[in-house]
């Protein structure tokens, strides 16, 4: 069981930047992939990013060049670096682990979820 509990969220202007942390419990973290998905009000949950095991990392086309994932396995954390930030980054964030080594965006395959956290970007 792992448990993941988001912070960093906030409100922030068009071109600024925020970082968002996630904390997960237990002894297992490294042996876990880890995701960034973001649903803005009406949308359906999206891909955002993503870091392997290995520090491999992936991110949805939207937020390539804005966006950095990482990890710290001695602190059980993962960070999303968000910079030039736009109104279309609006959105709850999520983070969550997934055990498997398959697919990278796909929500079903990440079988833990935090409680989310607000980012609201103001044009």
């Amino acid at each position: 069981q792992v448990q993941l509990v988001e912070s960093g969220g906030g409100l922030v202007q068009a071109g600024g930047s925020l970082r968002l942390s996630c904390a997960a419990s237990g002894r297992t973290f490294s042996s876990y992939a880890m995701g960034w998905f973001r649903q803005a009000p009406g949308k359906e949950r999206e891909f955002v990013a993503r870091i392997s095991k290995n520090g491999d990392t992936y991110y949805a086309d939207s937020v390539k060049g804005r966006f950095t994932i990482s990890r710290d396995n001695a602190k059980n954390t993962v960070y999303l670096q968000m910079n030039s930030l736009k109104s279309e980054d609006t959105a709850v964030y999520y983070c969550a682990a997934d055990p498997s080594n398959v697919r990278i965006a796909v929500a079903g395959d990440y079988i833990y979820w935090g409680q989310g956290t607000q980012v609201t970007v103001s044009s």
